[in-house]
């Protein structure tokens, strides 16, 4: 069984709160009215990310955005197959998505298969008008055409590397690891 060690730390607290908040700016101007918009943040840490742009969006606008919490785990398809189609009911996200601006949220990109889960499971909820990802850490190695639409930061990796975003309200502690298998 392979272990992890810590090859070098990306990002600091400070760094990640600086970058959500040019994240928060890019976001403000790209929409000018934020009346049709709402946040969905992928579980675990695209949850903290999105309650924290979404505080960020109103300090500085004064228009509180819904946030929703999107649990993919039934749509992943490295997951067995199983006898039945997963069922997202309706209000799982805590949000209404029909026709809204929709802002999936997550900690990091990488093959895109989490955003395509993310993406099958928020049209089971209803139709939005337009769907953007946000995310903090884009670290490449792309298996499927998706993009985000706000990127914190870009950080190339090999293939044995991984990116570990480390959330205070998940791990108790705030920083951005990039960590490799021995």
């Amino acid at each position: 069984m392979s272990e992890l060690y810590e090859k070098t730390q990306i990002m600091s607290a400070s760094e990640v709160e600086r970058t959500l908040v040019r994240l928060v700016h890019e976001i403000v101007s790209k929409h000018a009215d934020l009346a049709d918009f709402v946040l969905v943040g992928i579980r675990r840490r695209g949850v903290p990310i999105a309650q924290r742009v979404a505080a960020l969006l109103e300090r500085k606008t004064g228009v509180k955005v819904p946030v929703g919490t999107l649990d993919i785990t039934l749509y992943r398809d490295d997951l067995s197959v199983m006898e039945t189609q997963p069922v997202v009911h309706k209000g799982a996200v805590g949000v209404a998505v029909e026709g809204k601006d929709v802002l999936l949220v997550d900690d990091v990109l990488y093959t895109g298969r989490t955003t395509r889960a993310a993406m099958d499971a928020l049209f089971e909820l209803g139709r939005p008008r337009r769907v953007q990802l946000c995310v903090l850490i884009d670290r490449g190695h792309r298996e499927l055409p998706i993009e985000a639409a706000y990127v914190g930061r870009v950080v190339e990796t090999r293939s044995g590397e991984i990116v570990e975003v480390r959330l205070s309200e998940v791990d108790g502690e705030e920083r951005v690891m990039l960590v490799e298998k021995s």
